[in-house]
């Protein structure tokens, strides 16, 4: 792993914040943009509890890329990255609710993610390949990257971790708090704006 690929990957917690910031400072919502975008968001969110109740608290990793499991069951029979497909669709949630500097800041966030998850992908495939072998080949060449495909991809030969509602609730306890907290601000101001 290069030293701009292993930085991307152990700050791909923060590099929404300055985006975030600017979408409250620029937040021009309105009550159409704040329920499109909370599911939009919604989706997003749900994407991400429902990987974490599988994949566990091993995607929380900031250090050195790796795993215990091949994950292909719940959502990753679906899509290979169902937590970065739920960051991408709840930033662009946030996005649409604040309407800030729409459309240009919502593309620019979009590319920016884009390509910053390539990067990351990129690297954990490189581990998955070594790791798992035949197996993840057989999962990357049925399971698209990033766009769900519409049935659930099978392989029962692959040991897969317990699904577990509470322990994804408690790993998405922060993502969850920020989710509730950006919301909370948008609804105010634009109740403060409109009254």
């Amino acid at each position: 792993m290069s030293r701009f690929s292993k930085k991307i990957f152990t700050y791909r917690s923060y590099t929404p914040i300055p985006f975030l910031v600017v979408m409250l400072i620029y937040q021009e919502a309105t009550l159409e943009s704040l329920i499109i975008g909370f599911v939009v968001s919604l989706i997003g969110e749900a994407f991400r509890l429902w990987g974490v109740s599988v994949a566990g608290s091993e995607t929380r990793t900031t250090g050195a890329v790796g795993g215990t499991f091949l994950v292909v069951t719940g959502a990753f029979a679906y899509v290979r990255n169902p937590l970065y497909l739920g960051n991408i669709l709840l930033y662009l949630g946030i996005g649409i609710m604040s309407m800030a500097l729409f459309p240009y800041l919502q593309i620019v966030a979009l590319a920016f993610f884009y390509f910053q998850y390539r990067i990351i992908i990129a690297q954990e495939e490189e581990y998955l390949v070594k790791t798992f072998g035949s197996q993840y080949d057989d999962y990357k060449k049925n399971v698209p990257r990033l766009i769900p495909r519409f049935t659930a991809y099978k392989n029962p030969g692959v040991e897969q971790p317990e699904y577990n509602i509470k322990k994804g609730l408690i790993s998405e306890t922060r993502s969850l708090q920020a989710f509730v907290l950006v919301t909370v601000i948008l609804v105010v101001l634009f109740f403060l704006e409109t009254n």
